[in-house]
């Protein structure tokens, strides 16, 4: 069971649409990537600030310990912001707990800074909640020494996290309008496009089974193509259909006097009042019943041509000689049987080749030696020969039989013509089929005047290259 193909339109959606998705994904995550460091620098500047107020407010105390008067305002700044909390932490050298929340995860020491400017950044954990940390070393001196000190500032991600969770919001819903107006055009550009389609479908519908004209339809540049495959198929349909039609014209034609000589010979081989009488009139018959055999047999291989003249291809590489050798050999009884002498000659053992279709080349040589055996006459000769010349080969089969006058060979060429005088009661297809074999084969036969007297018959073929 054969299985139904999906639409056009379907394919092109799903080979836009994939693509189009694959990145809209791709891009999404970028995005997110992208939005997450922007809040984080957005909410961090925030944070940074609040560490550098309060860092402002760390001081030597009288009995040399580290004080903080934290300005609330820094914390309250950064809860105005969203729901998040706020923690501190203070601690002096070496790691002395000063204020804020002493259980606040902050970064082991590594490197100090006198200079209170310079910020670091970290993401942990605090109360099983995400919390970003903001970092600052930095030193308070009371003028006898000085006391460096760290300061952390801390907040909860929730605001973070729905600023990073509105921009791929914001960014997924772009995509996905994209894709969808994306999809949308390729539906109404599909459509328009198959318009033509639909009009070359309906102007198909419309011919009758006689109209096998070719299709004249306006279609686009990416189908005219597919519209010249048509016209080429409705081309050999039609070569094929009037070759069936020319074959049973020329078969009911050419096999209705033969049958009706026979019939007329049995009813006189009837009505015969004497044996002898009545063999002759069987005799007629018997010959009428082999002239019709063989007009029916050069019908068929008449039919055969017009098949291969329809769909032509290179053909096989054909070695000339041999199949002419080997026909020449198959018909030498018959030759000797009408007191014919029929000889073959040819240059070397093999060769030329030329491309075509070995059944029918092996039918051409075989009307070719037919005709002479029929028209040369009893006591005569002729012969089969085979050479190259050149990026040609040629087949010659002369005879010195009556030959062909010059205002008759155009017309002994032609299907069904029979010369005046021509007494071998033949149907006048020999020279015709020849003709149209080395047609299919990109041959040409010529008729001339061979050097002894008779008709010299010279089929000229392209050489093949192997």
């Amino acid at each position: 069971m054969l299985h139904r193909p999906s639409s056009l339109t379907s394919r092109l959606l799903l080979w836009l649409l994939l693509p189009l998705s694959l990145l809209a994904a791709l891009s999404l995550i970028d995005t997110y990537r992208e939005a997450r460091q922007t809040a984080n620098d957005v909410f961090d500047r925030v944070l940074a600030g609040s560490a550098l107020a309060i860092a402002e407010r760390v001081a030597v105390g009288p009995d040399g310990l580290l004080e903080v008067d934290v300005p609330y305002v820094a914390l309250e700044m950064l809860t105005s912001a969203a729901e998040d909390r706020v923690f501190y932490r203070v601690e002096g050298p070496p790691g002395v707990f000063v204020t804020g929340y002493r259980q606040l995860p902050v970064p082991e020491p590594h490197a100090q800074t006198e200079i209170a400017s310079d910020v670091e950044f970290s993401d942990q954990e605090f109360r099983s909640e995400p919390i970003r940390v903001a970092l600052l070393n930095g030193a308070a001196s009371s003028g006898e020494r000085s006391l460096a000190f760290r300061v952390a500032v801390a907040e909860t991600t929730t605001a973070r996290q729905a600023l990073a969770r509105d921009i791929l919001l914001r960014s997924a819903a772009r995509q996905g309008l994209l894709i969808l107006i994306a999809g949308a055009a390729v539906l109404f550009g599909v459509r328009r496009a198959l318009r033509p389609l639909t009009r070359l479908e309906k102007a198909i519908d419309r011919r009758s089974e006689d109209d096998l004209s070719p299709i004249r339809q306006s279609v686009p540049q990416e189908v005219e193509r597919l519209v010249g495959a048509i016209n080429g198929f409705i081309r050999r349909l039609r070569a094929a259909l009037d070759a069936l039609k020319h074959f049973t014209g020329n078969a009911s034609h050419q096999l209705r006097t033969p049958l009706a000589v026979v019939r007329t010979q049995i009813e006189l081989a009837r009505r015969a009042e004497d044996r002898d009488t009545a063999r002759e009139a069987l005799d007629r018959a018997d010959r009428a019943v082999l002239q019709s055999e063989r007009t029916l047999a050069q019908l068929l291989l008449l039919a055969r041509v017009d098949e291969a003249s329809v769909d032509r291809d290179g053909g096989a590489a054909i070695d000339l000689q041999e199949t002419a050798r080997s026909v020449t050999e198959d018909l030498e009884p018959a030759a000797a049987k009408a007191g014919l002498d029929l000889g073959f000659e040819a240059q070397g053992n093999s060769g030329p080749f030329i491309h075509g279709n070995h059944m029918l080349l092996g039918e051409l040589v075989r009307n070719l030696v037919e005709n002479a055996i029929h028209h040369a006459g009893s006591g005569r000769s002729a012969t089969v020969r085979v050479r190259g010349n050149g990026n040609r080969a040629i087949l010659e089969v002369e005879d010195d039989g009556p030959g062909i006058s010059r205002e008759n060979r155009e017309k002994a060429l032609a299907r069904f013509e029979q010369l005046s005088g021509d007494t071998a009661g033949g149907a006048g297809l020999g020279l015709a089929i020849v003709t149209e074999i080395a047609g299919v084969m990109s041959g040409d036969v010529t008729l001339g005047d061979a050097p002894g007297g008779g008709l010299k018959v010279e089929v000229t073929f392209p050489r093949a290259s192997s």
